[in-house]
């Protein structure tokens, strides 16, 4: 407990905690301050992403960059999927996909650009394994692609249109956790080798005792879990507030309160010259909202929705995701990183925000 009560006392955004007890107690007194209870689930967010950075970046150490990747994307897309049961549970279906379109290209052009600035800003240039790159963007290409066709091959016919998305939706879910179960094969067991850290760590702290990490992971993933569902519940009362759009929450604000354990990782990361570890957190996590979070979605619909859901996104968000995978791919290909790279990616992604807060909420 020592580390962790001295990165508690050394680390000011971890004296944000304090608002995680006080979030349950406003939720209880003030039920209907939406609000209110949106900005304190948000403070609270904030402080928990820290802990599960250091702690993933703990076992990440001892486990190797391929790895810890996976775990931190695993981790932190917990949030965006407490998240997308909630608003599945009540139907929302329209939050549900917003957030999953969102959580893809705030991952692959926020995430990842931010990661190269501010890796960048500190190193002249960073280097990465450009073979994990290309196999989590080819992931990515290919779940984008199954994202596509039911959008493009929609049928005329309401009744006989809804059947075929319904079952072709149900297909492409099973093929592309199929598609994550291999590739996950391939980094992790087969192929392991060619996904070895190509950066040369800094010399930073001492990473935590595993047990100790391990057990934070679990703690702090429950409470990211209960704050998450105060958020969802509040999200769009608040957004109504402040003037935002239904699809600028899903897209853009959801994403980025979701990713926030991510982020925080990955921007640590990239600051100590883990760029592998960055990328991997970046692509990985998007890869695998893609593979995994949306087919596993479309599932539990059958159980815990309304109605089924389908794979049928609105085709600004099929266009967004893919232009954010192609540019994730183009900026990769090379595995070299300077600052300007992440200025470049968070320039596309501050086009889709403007995009998507400037349009009329009927336009999607």
């Amino acid at each position: 407990m020592k580390p962790l009560l001295h990165e508690i006392r050394h680390n000011p955004l971890l004296w944000l905690l304090v608002f995680v007890p006080v979030v349950f107690v406003a939720v209880k007194l003030k039920p209907e301050s939406h609000t209110l209870l949106f900005v304190l689930s948000v403070l609270a967010i904030v402080p928990l992403a820290t802990l599960l950075s250091h702690a993933t970046e703990s076992v990440a150490a001892k486990t190797g960059d391929a790895a810890g990747g996976l775990l931190n994307a695993t981790l932190g897309n917990l949030t965006e999927l407490v998240i997308a049961l909630a608003a599945l549970k009540a139907g929302q279906y329209a939050l549900v996909k917003a957030s999953l379109a969102g959580a893809i290209v705030t991952n692959t052009l926020f995430m990842l650009g931010a990661s190269f600035l501010l890796g960048g800003l500190k190193h002249h240039v960073q280097e990465y394994n450009r073979v994990s790159a290309r196999m989590q963007g080819g992931l990515l290409f290919l779940a984008t692609i199954a994202l596509l066709i039911p959008s493009a091959m929609s049928v005329a016919d309401s009744a006989e249109g809804a059947r075929f998305t319904h079952t072709l939706s149900v297909g492409l879910a099973l093929l592309l956790i199929v598609a994550y179960a291999l590739g996950m094969l391939f980094s992790l067991k087969t192929h392991r080798e060619l996904f070895a850290s190509a950066g040369h760590d800094e010399e930073g702290e001492a990473p935590w005792p595993m047990s100790l990490a391990l057990g934070t992971l679990a703690g702090v993933t429950v409470l990211v879990a209960l704050v998450s569902e105060i958020f969802v519940e509040s999200v769009q009362v608040a957004a109504e507030d402040f003037g935002m759009t239904p699809v600028f929450v899903g897209f853009i604000v959801v994403a980025l309160v979701g990713g926030a354990a991510e982020m925080a990782s990955a921007f640590s990361a990239a600051r100590k010259n883990r760029l592998d570890l960055s990328v991997g957190i970046a692509l990985g996590s998007a890869s695998q909202i893609a593979l995994f979070v949306a087919p596993v979605l479309v599932l539990l619909s059958y159980v815990i929705g309304p109605e089924p859901m389908d794979l049928q996104f609105w085709s600004g968000a099929v266009v967004m995701m893919l232009i954010a995978t192609i540019t994730a791919m183009f900026v990769t290909v090379g595995g070299r990183s300077a600052w300007f790279v992440g200025v470049l990616l968070l320039m596309v992604y501050g086009v889709f925000a403007m995009t998507l807060y400037l349009m009329p909420p009927q336009a999607h």
